[in-house]
């Protein structure tokens, strides 16, 4: 009787298909152990000594103090100065995704609903300056948007008479903007290109047999079904542009800084390294946190399309 009970109270024992699954993770966690060390060593690490240095403080002689404090914080919000660089990083990162938004549908459209040979003629021509340095570039950039009558731009605006006197578009917010644009318009196109191939044809076809217009038909058919490779390269466009360095250095200079200059800035010419770390960590939180919003809205609004983008 006493055996009896005793046996019915014991665990019970775990299947035995359970436990030969369970064995099977071992050499799965061995191939993915590398991976893991090295994000732990090349991110997790360096993340968190920012984080952590970005509440020291530096002394007048140069030295650091480890004493925990939040005076670089409070100096990144109160001061003016920074408060500009701040909305102006955020406004040109908002507009370069918007333009490349709107550019990239009618592009990615034509790379796969055109003929074979535009499309080609586009994935290359969409492809190509990605083996051109961005330096290169965004120097490209400065000879075109150059203030004065020697810049391409306002030559040829001076050659056809729309103007007398020099446009002032270089070291600008819109510099800024269109040279980010040219620089990461690709990631916006190609999974806009890939959700777009990925949509039945016929699905078009039965929304324009039922009288819908083009527009309504992208409107209600073509676009929701593409959310997840917009999802994908707006987040894309959206983080590279807020903290890139080169284009705002070398387009925006002193009239149009963003937290990428500014981080250079406090580090390699003020060497104020924890007020560096606190403007860093400033960018990578607003970043992340408006880019975890955005995700959130679009997963409300379009639940299964959303899906579809993580899977």
């Amino acid at each position: 009787m006493t055996l009896t009970a005793a046996s019915s109270n014991a665990p019970p024992a775990a299947p035995a298909a359970r436990r030969r699954f369970d064995m099977r993770l071992v050499p799965a966690f061995g191939l993915l152990a590398p991976a893991v060390a090295f994000f732990a060593v090349f991110f997790v690490a360096p993340v968190g000594m920012m984080i952590g240095f970005s509440f020291f403080r530096q002394l007048p002689n140069g030295g650091v103090t480890t004493d925990v404090t939040f005076a670089n914080y409070a100096r990144l919000a109160e001061v003016e100065l920074y408060r500009t660089v701040l909305w102006t990083t955020l406004r040109v990162s908002a507009l370069t995704t918007l333009f490349c938004m709107l550019a990239a549908y009618p592009v990615a459209l034509v790379m796969v609903r055109g003929r074979a040979w535009w499309g080609h003629v586009l994935t290359v021509a969409v492809i190509a300056p990605l083996l051109v340095n961005v330096v290169i570039r965004t120097y490209g950039w400065r000879v075109i948007l150059a203030n004065s009558n020697s810049g391409v731009l306002n030559w040829a605006l001076k050659s056809v008479g729309l103007t007398n006197e020099p446009v002032r578009l270089l070291f600008t917010e819109w510099a800024i903007v269109i040279g980010s644009v040219h620089v990461f318009f690709p990631l916006m196109v190609l999974p806009i290109a890939s959700a777009l191939g990925k949509i039945d044809p016929s699905v078009e076809e039965a929304a324009r047999t039922l009288g819908g217009s083009s527009f309504a038909v992208f409107r209600r058919v073509t676009l929701p079904l593409s959310i997840p490779g917009l999802a994908v390269g707006s987040t894309l466009v959206f983080s590279l542009t807020a903290s890139s360095f080169v284009a705002p250095a070398l387009l925006g200079g002193n009239f149009a800084k963003m937290l990428g200059t500014l981080v250079e800035e406090q580090i390699m010419s003020v060497f104020d390294w924890p007020f560096g770390a606190a403007i860093a960590t400033v960018l990578v939180a607003i970043v992340l946190a408006i880019n975890f919003t955005y995700l959130r809205l679009v997963g409300r609004r379009f639940p299964d399309r959303a899906l579809g983008a993580g899977a």
